[in-house]
């Protein structure tokens, strides 16, 4: 059986540290290195079912995009009982469930979270769209009109819904940014992209977005980043042979869209 140990160093050959942002906080970040491991979960983020699923599924190793902890947005100052953080970083140590976690470096690998953003979108030949390796831009098989576009995005993403606003018009240089990639959007206008499909828009790029002639699309930010699971689990199942990768079924799409007449 693998050791958690190796497990990280087989995502790091995919992935490597030294491609995360700065501020992020990848690799193995909960439990004994050294443990072995027989069987595996795999989901976009650790959450209490989540953890829930592996006890059920007697699996000692998570192995997550979004890291359990000390991320910007949630750094660890204290573990209790009486908060959520504390609470889900108790019950993984007290049933010695392991937590490795890759982020930014999955977002910037070859074959990672954008390429298969990419992918999902059909674009063809996709590059990098900026020198940190996060996003991607390609050209469509053929061009579309918004209104289509955004219905494709939806099923081919098998998004609740989907926000949208910008120039109108024909779309056909499409750039792509897997999770919260709202920053680069300077990135997809100076590459020429009619479209720029990402998540977690403000109201305030959706306003200026004509202006800018960009489309933008906001297709969710789980629906953009969960094919990353899969490949996890196909990757891993190649590296080890003996080791059983399962992907959650708990973990999905949390936020729903109400439409009037539903």
């Amino acid at each position: 059986m693998p050791t958690v140990r190796e497990i990280e160093q087989a995502l790091y050959d995919w992935a490597p540290k030294a491609s995360a942002m700065d501020w992020d906080n990848v690799g193995h970040l909960l439990g004994d290195p050294e443990q072995p491991v027989s069987r595996v979960l795999v989901a976009l983020d650790i959450t209490e079912s989540v953890v829930d699923e592996a006890l059920g599924q007697n699996c000692t190793l998570i192995v997550s995009h979004h890291p359990v902890m000390n991320c910007k947005w949630m750094p660890v100052q204290s573990i209790r009982e009486d908060l959520p953080q504390g609470r889900l970083l108790l019950k993984l140590l007290r049933n010695q469930i392991s937590a490795i976690c890759m982020h930014t470096n999955l977002d910037a690998a070859q074959g990672g979270v954008n390429d298969l953003l990419a992918k999902a979108l059909q674009l063809a030949d996709p590059v990098p769209l900026n020198e940190t390796g996060i996003g991607r831009h390609g050209f469509l098989p053929e061009p579309m009109t918004l209104a289509d576009f955004v219905r494709f995005v939806a099923r081919a993403l098998r998004c609740n819904g989907v926000r949208y606003a910008g120039s109108g018009g024909e779309v056909f240089h499409v750039a792509v940014g897997g999770g919260a990639c709202g920053d680069f959007e300077a990135d997809a206008i100076a590459a020429g992209c009619d479209a720029f499909v990402t998540s977690d828009l403000s109201y305030h790029q959706f306003l200026d977005a004509a202006g800018k002639g960009i489309n933008l699309i906001d297709a969710g930010h789980f629906p953009t980043e969960d094919p990353i699971c899969a490949a996890i689990c196909s990757y891993l199942s190649v590296r080890f042979s003996k080791l059983a990768v399962i992907k959650s079924v708990s973990h999905r799409e949390a936020i729903h869209y109400y439409v009037e007449g539903e």
